[in-house]
């Protein structure tokens, strides 16, 4: 190939280091960024090398980063929704600048706040926001507008671990670290697919074990997840079940003589209850209760207390539950019993979800918190905020929660609603009801990066915001480490960056109101000035961060709170000293007792339905979306059931299903697994409107929320399945540039609507294309068929066309410089999946020439699809692995020799558990 001429594309790299913005495990990222003619870029992101968190890993997400930081699909001005004669909301949209779009907002709050009060307003915020983004929307509520209506994502997804830890240890503060993962001879890990939802912490669990073979694993969980697969021992309890299997354990632990009763004497109190409750919890009840061998929970318990160091990492499967608060302090309570907490190897680990729930929860941006983890109910914490920000007072009236305040917009109490950073028409419970609320308000504000989430549509203003590789502050991960986050360029169009969004709001709204504090309360010039004020908000809290700076985490990198002033590093660690932050200075032991789901099944809904994560994507893929590559491994959402279950019902894979609970339902494609028992059916979380024609996984859920945390019950829900027959099938798929990529999804998103089954998707790795695959029960017309080669631009001039009229089938084959470069096919789509792969290799139209000219529903012989890629790194198909297997590969060769899971490392549980099958064989 000839080389280039020189151009301004290469006038010199540049690299920023910051932080990835997907899971809470914070892993430092380098980003690599070049000047261009139109700016400069992001071209590239590795791995920061020194980072504590990861040390130069990444998972299959954060190794794509870069390719999520193009403008397309980005909102990039200020957007205001036209009302038609009845004041409906239309799709029509006009740009404004952001003077007239910021008076229009704090006009429409003013109004509603003088004639209905402060709390007819509200806040609806991220974990994905910067610590200082959340510490200015919490003042803005609270401290000028005099609202607790400030709730947040994390709420979804965090707040029974923040209540469970409150109620034990006396502080919301994670007492260990990922160091502890070496040094532990025994994981507890529970409700937690860790090798997923946290690969970069798996990696360190995967070497920990290859250093101590000793070490044992001990997975709690319903499904036979990859982290299940992996483990020594899998607990898969039924649903809803985890406080009877701690208790039972715990029961154990007093009859085989393995609490430490000394530290139960020293540094806790409430043990004689707790010690009289258990007692019921025999190993044979709680065996029957949680649906596992009573064997395997005696081996658990006996694990546990008998390590010399045991760590529980636990995450959703604990938190999202009706009964999340007491599922958290049940495993708090086997670490106090066996005095497992404060040394290396020990303690009770919660996994944060999104990557700042930590600063979130740090700053008080929560409807039940204040900053630095006082709480709102406490009258001498609200009096101390109040003199902290120079106000009268802060509101003494609970705020609403997550669902409490979707409710409230729904029924008119909350008129107008702010949502920054988030996507509650696809991620809250109920979804069909959060839609309805939404459209229901009287005004709603969305801040967002991207244009295309499923919540836009119902607002009335839409303001462009600042995202990854574009912001300034800080975030804290689970370890309580706080990192650096560094701007590698500069937001596009008119996006700007969230907090200071916030502050010009707060500024006319504080005029419009004739609050003259207003200035003087968000005299912010630099998000620097933001975080000093939170710090000088910590002096003397659990959270102490006194003797942290900017200037410290750019010359000494990431530290971990508290940090107070004075001190040179931050504690690794708490409780050591077995002092705790309660009245007493003693850890309580909470009275736990097993509940059911808050749904149940029966005759009309039978199935227990539960969600998670995919390894590949994250939350409502509005950035992992927009890369092909990321749909490699799971390309559309797919209801996993058991075998037994779809023989009842005469299912196969692939069938085309409706999903139905007693609020909502989605339309999915069925499989068979093994990952769970009968009973049961699984969903990932990820997909809604952009992606498939319902809500998803939320359209079922259930808004059921734990009395203490708030937190609903999103991981569990009651279920009927039903086959629908849609015999007629399409399948479009057509090759793009990368940027174009996002641009034709957004474009043939509407088409969903027109089919009884429809998914959306983009494959590919050097040519990404899209795929729009769908399925009805009669034939559509050519109208609409006419509208789909429009959206994805094929001419019938240089396309090969085949029409069966009687069969019903046609196929289309778009041309581009002797290459496919578009197919459609209607009526038969068995040769989808080898047109597919073909494509992504750059097809030649002679091989395909005669099969699409002829009667030929099947590939030319010998032609297959490659299959689930696995190895993402490195573009390697299921189907090679096995093959390489096939031929004696074990897992050392798959990886020295082949070079499989060398790179990010993400596919090695799934690449031991192909070696397992085949040694199995």
């Amino acid at each position: 190939m000839p080389s280039a001429a020189p151009s301004l594309s290469a006038i010199g790299p540049f690299e920023v280091r910051s932080t990835c913005c997907y899971c809470g495990v914070g892993c430092g990222v380098v980003i690599e960024t070049e000047d261009t003619a139109s700016g400069r870029v992001i071209t590239g992101v590795r791995g920061a090398p020194d980072h504590p968190a990861n040390f130069g890993r990444l998972c299959t997400k954060g190794t794509t980063l870069h390719l999520t930081a193009g403008a397309s699909t980005r909102l990039l001005q200020p957007q205001l929704r036209e009302r038609d004669a009845k004041g409906a909301r239309t799709a029509s949209l006009k740009d404004t600048g952001w003077d007239q779009a910021l008076d229009i907002a704090a006009r429409r709050f003013a109004a509603i706040i003088r004639e209905h009060g402060p709390d007819a307003v509200a806040f609806y915020i991220s974990g994905q926001l910067l610590t200082e983004d959340y510490y200015v929307f919490n003042k803005l509520a609270k401290g000028l507008i005099g609202t607790n209506n400030v709730d947040t994502n994390s709420r979804l997804c965090m707040s029974s671990a923040v209540a469970g830890y409150k109620a034990t240890l006396g502080a919301d503060a994670p007492p260990a670290c990922y160091e502890d993962i070496d040094h532990a001879e025994c994981l507890f890990i529970s409700g937690s697919n860790t090798a997923f939802a946290h690969p970069i912490l798996y990696r360190r669990i995967e070497a920990a074990r290859e250093k101590n073979p000793a070490l044992k694993t001990i997975v709690v969980d319903p499904r036979r997840t990859d982290t299940a697969r992996d483990a020594d021992l899998h607990l898969a309890i039924l649903p809803g079940t985890d406080v009877a299997l701690a208790n039972g354990m715990l029961h154990v632990l007093l009859w085989e003589g393995l609490c430490n009763l000394d530290y139960i004497r020293d540094h806790t109190e409430g043990f004689e209850t707790l010690k009289e409750l258990v007692r019921e919890y025999t190993p044979a009840s709680v065996a029957a209760i949680c649906g596992i061998g009573e064997e395997d929970l005696i081996t658990a318990a006996k694990w546990f207390g008998g390590s010399r160091a045991t760590l529980s990492l636990y995450c959703q499967g604990l938190n999202q539950s009706s009964n999340g608060t007491q599922n958290n302090a049940s495993v708090i309570n086997l670490h106090l019993a066996t005095g497992q907490i404060g040394r290396p190897g020990a303690g009770p680990f919660s996994l944060t979800g999104q990557p700042n729930a930590m600063g979130g929860r740090e700053v008080g941006g929560m409807a039940n918190l204040l900053s630095a983890h006082r709480d709102l109910a406490n009258p001498e914490h609200r009096a101390e905020v109040a003199a902290l920000w120079g106000i009268d007072a802060v509101p003494a009236k609970p705020g609403k929660t997550a669902v409490e305040l979707f409710n409230a917009v729904r029924t008119g109490e909350i008129k107008a609603v702010w949502i920054a950073c988030t996507n509650p028409a696809q991620s809250m419970p109920d979804a069909g009801l959060v839609r309805e609320a939404l459209s229901r308000a009287e005004f709603v504000v969305l801040q967002e990066a991207f244009a295309n989430t499923d919540t836009a549509p119902y607002a009335d203003l839409l303001l462009p915001a600042s995202t990854w590789g574009e912001k300034e502050g800080t975030v804290t991960n689970s370890e309580r480490r706080i990192t650096r986050v560094r701007s590698a360029i500069a937001p596009p169009g008119a996006a700007r960056h969230d907090w200071v969004i916030a502050r010009d709001f707060a500024l006319r709204l504080g005029n419009e109101l004739g609050n003259t504090d207003a200035p003087r309360l968000f005299a912010y010039t630099t998000p620097e000035e933001v975080f000093n004020e939170h710090r000088e908000t910590t002096r003397g809290r659990d959270l102490d961060i006194t003797g942290m700076s900017y200037a410290m985490l750019e010359a000494r990198g990431p530290q971990q709170w508290p940090l107070r002033e004075g001190e040179t590093t931050g504690a690794v660690r708490l409780y050591g000293d077995g002092r705790f932050p309660t009245a007493s200075g003693r850890a309580r032991f909470a009275p736990t007792h097993h509940k059911p789901t808050a749904e149940k099944t029966d005759a009309r809904y039978p199935l227990h339905f539960n969600t998670g994560r995919l390894r590949d994507h994250w939350h409502g893929m509005s950035r992992t979306g927009r890369v092909a590559r990321l749909y490699s491994h799971v390309e559309e959402p797919v209801l996993a059931m058991n075998a037994i279950d779809m023989a009842k019902r005469k299912f196969k894979d692939g069938d085309i299903v409706q999903v139905a609970s007693r609020r909502g339902e989605f339309v999915a494609r069925v499989e068979a697994s093994d990952d769970m028992r009968s009973g049961q059916s699984y969903l990932p979380m990820h997909w809604g409107s952009q992606f498939m024609n319902s809500a998803g996984a939320n359209a079922v859920t259930s808004p059921a929320v734990d009395p203490v945390s708030r937190q609903p019950e999103l991981k569990h829900a009651a279920v009927r399945v039903e086959k629908l027959e849609l015999p007629w099938e399409l399948v479009v798929m057509r090759t793009v540039s990368e940027a174009a990529a996002p641009e034709l999804m957004s474009a043939a998103q509407p088409l969903l609507a027109e089919f009884g089954y429809a998914t959306l998707a983009l494959f590919g790795r050097e040519q990404p294309a899209v795929i729009l695959r769908a399925a009805n029960k009669v034939p559509v017309g050519e109208t609409l068929l006419a509208d789909i080669d429009r959206i994805f631009a094929f001419d019938a001039t240089t396309s090969l066309n085949y029409m069966d009229a009687r069969r019903g089938i046609a196929k289309r084959v778009m041309v581009t410089g002797g290459r496919v470069t578009g197919v459609r096919l209607t009526g038969e789509t068995a040769a989808r999946e080898w047109l597919k792969d073909a494509m992504a290799e750059g097809l030649a139209v002679e091989p395909v020439r005669r099969w699409v000219l002829a009667p030929l529903s099947a590939p030319p012989a010998g032609n297959v699809g490659r299959g689930r890629i696995v190895c993402n790194c490195l573009n390697v198909a299921e189907s090679e692995i096995r093959t390489a297997v096939e031929q004696g590969a074990d897992l050392a060769a798959l990886q020295e020799t082949l070079k499989y899971g060398t790179q990010c490392g993400s596919c090695v549980p799934e690449l031991k558990q192909l070696v397992r099958i085949r040694k199995a064989a």
